[in-house]
C-alpha cells in the first residue's frame, strides 16, 4: 500500500547526507531533474538557508559569485532542462487555504510542500461565496505576495473557485497585477452561483455564466489584467455540468474558457478505512439531483482510474468536443484543502465568517486519515510546456494546449509531434494543428521518459502499456447536448513494461484524406476493463473505481492533449 507517507519540509532537515550524496545536492551543475524527490527536497532546504550559491570554489570572490550567479541562472524554472523546446513546468490550479471555509492551511504551507514536490506553478482557488467576495479576496492576496517572494521558482496565481451559475465549480484566474485582486473582488461579487443566489439550472443563470466569461474577457481586453483563464473542477461530480452549458462556455470566449479537471482532486478519498476516508475517489459518490442533466447514466458519477467519466471514456463527451475540431483541454489537480494524515488543525478561536479566515493551523498530535486530499505535486500533476519561466508563459502554454497529466510520477516526461512521414520536418506538438497536402502520409513519434526513481509513496512506477486514440473531425454538432462521437476508438497500444530510462515509438497515421485528433493515455497496468462504450472502440481502458477501496497508488494512468491533422487540397 502506496499511501500514509508525508513527506513535509522539516522531514528532510535533519536527515545525515552521505559525502557524495551531499557533494551531488550542493553540485549545481547538476540539474534540479536529476535529482531524486528526496536529494531535491534537500537542496531546496540548503537554498532556503542560505548555504547554496557560495563558496563552491576556490577561485576568490568573484569566482564563487560568477559560479554562483552562472548556477542561479541555469536553476531558473525549477532547473528544467529544456525539452522539445518548452519547460515542462509541472503544477495545479485547484488549490484551498485557510481562507476557505472547508480550509485549513496557510498559503505558504501549500506553497512550500508544492515546491518541495517539484511543481513550478500553483493558483491559488479559495472557495466564492459572500464572505470571501467582501473580505477574503483581499485578505489572502498579502499571503500570496509574500508567498512569491519566498518561494522564487515556483510561480503563484491569485485566483478563486468560481461557483459558476447553474453549474458545478470552475477555476478562474488571473496573470499578477496592480488590479488582480479588484479584478478577481468584482468578478465574485457580480457573477458567482452563490452570492447571486444563481445555482439553479435555469436559461437566466446560464446566461450569467457567460455574462461572468465575457466580464473576464473584456477585463484582458482592456489591460486591467494582463491575462485571465478558466477551467471546469470535477465536471461530472454532481452532473450538473451539462453538454450545451460546456459547448456555451467555450464558444462563447474561447481564450478565456480553455478546458476541465480530466482527473479531480481528493484522490485519497477512496482509500478503504480505517486508513482513508473509505468513499469515492475525488468524492465521486453523488447521484442524480434536481439540477443534474437527464441524460447522464449512472457511471457518470463516478471515476474511472482516478479520471472523470467524461475523460476516460473513449469516444464520450470530451472527444464528442474534440470531434468538433475545437480546443479543450484537460487538467489534473490535488483540490487540496485538509491533508491525508496529516496532524494539523485549525487554530484556536477561529471565526471564519467574522474574519473571512481561520487562525494559522496547529499540531493536533493525531493524523487525520479520514481526509481525502494530497498536498499539491504529491499526486496529481498538469505540466504545460512554456516558453519560459513566468506566469504569462505558463498560461499561454495551458491556453494552447500544450498539456499532459499523471498520476504518482508515472512517467516523468512527454514529447508527442505529428509530422509529415519521411520529410524530416519537425512538425506540431500537443494542442497544435498539423497542416498537410491531402492524401499525405503522416506520423505520430512518441518519446517518453519513464519515472526511474521513486514517487512520494516511494516506490517507482512502471508503464505497462501506452494506447493511442483517434477519431474523426466531423465539425459543429447539431445537438449542443451530445456526449459521444461514433468514430473515435483505441486505434495502437505498445506494451511497454519498464520503469526506467526512455522509448519511443512511432505511430503511422498513413495516408490522411479527412481532419482527424489524436491523444495519448498510459497506465500501469493494475486495475483495467472494456470502455463503457465497448471493446471494440476501448478493449481495455480504466475500470470504474470502487467506492470504499480505491487506493490511488495501485491505478496510475497519464493523458495527453490532442494533436489534429488537418488536410487541404
Amino acid at each position: 500500500m502506496g499511501h500514509g507517507h508525508h513527506h513535509h519540509d522539516h522531514d528532510h532537515a535533519h536527515e545525515q547526507l552521505g559525502d557524495t550524496e551531499a557533494a551531488v545536492v550542493r553540485d549545481l551543475t547538476v540539474p534540479d531533474g536529476e535529482l531524486s524527490p528526496g536529494q531535491l527536497s534537500r537542496r531546496r532546504m540548503f537554498r532556503r538557508a542560505g548555504l547554496l550559491g557560495a563558496g563552491l570554489t576556490a577561485a576568490g570572490v568573484l569566482g564563487a559569485e560568477g559560479q554562483a550567479a552562472a548556477a542561479t541562472s541555469r536553476d531558473e524554472g525549477r532547473g528544467r532542462e529544456p525539452r522539445d523546446g518548452y519547460q515542462w513546468l509541472a503544477g495545479d490550479h485547484h488549490i484551498h487555504t485557510q481562507h476557505s471555509s472547508d480550509g485549513v492551511y496557510r498559503v505558504i504551507d501549500h506553497v512550500r510542500h508544492a515546491n518541495a514536490y517539484g511543481l513550478g506553478w500553483m493558483v491559488i482557488t479559495d472557495h466564492g461565496g459572500a464572505t470571501h467576495a467582501k473580505i477574503g479576496v483581499e485578505k489572502v492576496n498579502p499571503d500570496i505576495v509574500a508567498a512569491r517572494e519566498s518561494v522564487k521558482d515556483t510561480l503563484v496565481f491569485q485566483g478563486l473557485e468560481w461557483n459558476i451559475p447553474a453549474a458545478e465549480h470552475g477555476t478562474v484566474f488571473v496573470a499578477p497585477g496592480r488590479n488582480e485582486v479588484a479584478t478577481l473582488k468584482e468578478f465574485e461579487s457580480s457573477f458567482d452561483g452563490s452570492v447571486k443566489g444563481a445555482s439553479s439550472n435555469t436559461p437566466q443563470n446560464e446566461a450569467l455564466a457567460i455574462a461572468g466569461l465575457n466580464f473576464l474577457a473584456e477585463a484582458v481586453r482592456k489591460r486591467r489584467v494582463p491575462d485571465a483563464l478558466f477551467l471546469a473542477n470535477h465536471p461530472s461530480r454532481k452532473g450538473i455540468d451539462s453538454p450545451h452549458e460546456i459547448r456555451g462556455w467555450r464558444d462563447a470566449q474561447p481564450s478565456i474558457a480553455i478546458g476541465m479537471e480530466g482527473a479531480p482532486g481528493h484522490q485519497a478519498a477512496g482509500i478503504a478505512k480505517p486508513n482513508g476516508p473509505g468513499g469515492g475517489r475525488g468524492y465521486y459518490d453523488s447521484n442524480p439531483g434536481a439540477d443534474s442533466f437527464p441524460g447522464y447514466p449512472a457511471e457518470s458519477y463516478k471515476t474511472f482510474g482516478g479520471f472523470d467519466w467524461m475523460t476516460s471514456t473513449v469516444g464520450g463527451l470530451w472527444d464528442s468536443l474534440l470531434a468538433e475540431g475545437k480546443p479543450w483541454w484537460i487538467t489534473a489537480n490535488s483540490d487540496s484543502h485538509w491533508v491525508h494524515g496529516d496532524t494539523s488543525d485549525r487554530g484556536p478561536n477561529s471565526d471564519f465568517n467574522a474574519n473571512g479566515r481561520y487562525e494559522d493551523p496547529v499540531y493536533k498530535g493525531v493524523p487525520n486519515f479520514g481526509s481525502g486530499d494530497f498536498w499539491p505535486g504529491f499526486y496529481s500533476r498538469t505540466h504545460a510546456g512554456a516558453e519560459d519561466f513566468s506566469y504569462r508563459a505558463v498560461m499561454d502554454a495551458l491556453r494552447a494546449g500544450r498539456v499532459w497529466v499523471d498520476h504518482g510520477g508515472l512517467i516523468s516526461g512527454l514529447v508527442v509531434r505529428a509530422r509529415a512521414a519521411g520529410t524530416g520536418q519537425r512538425g506540431v506538438t500537443l494542442g497544435g494543428t498539423l497542416q498537410v497536402r491531402q492524401g499525405a502520409r503522416v506520423e505520430l513519434a512518441i518519446e517518453i521518459t519513464l519515472a526511474g526513481r521513486p514517487n512520494w509513496a516511494q516506490f517507482v512506477p512502471t508503464l505497462a502499456r501506452v494506447d493511442v486514440i483517434q477519431g474523426d473531425v466531423t465539425g459543429p454538432v447539431s445537438d449542443q447536448d451530445a456526449f459521444t462521437t461514433p468514430s473515435t476508438k483505441v486505434v495502437q497500444s505498445y506494451e511497454v513494461n519498464k520503469n526506467a530510462g526512455t522509448v519511443t515509438f512511432t505511430y503511422q497515421l498513413g495516408a490522411v484524406d479527412h481532419p482527424v485528433y489524436v491523444r495519448l493515455r498510459g497506465t500501469d497496468g493494475k486495475r483495467g476493463a472494456p470502455g463503457l462504450l465497448g471493446a471494440a472502440v476501448d478493449p481495455n481502458g480504466p475500470a470504474i473505481d470502487v467506492y470504499g477501496d480505491a487506493d490511488p497508488w495501485n491505478d496510475l494512468w497519464f493523458y495527453s492533449n490532442p494533436i489534429w491533422v488537418l488536410p487541404r487540397r
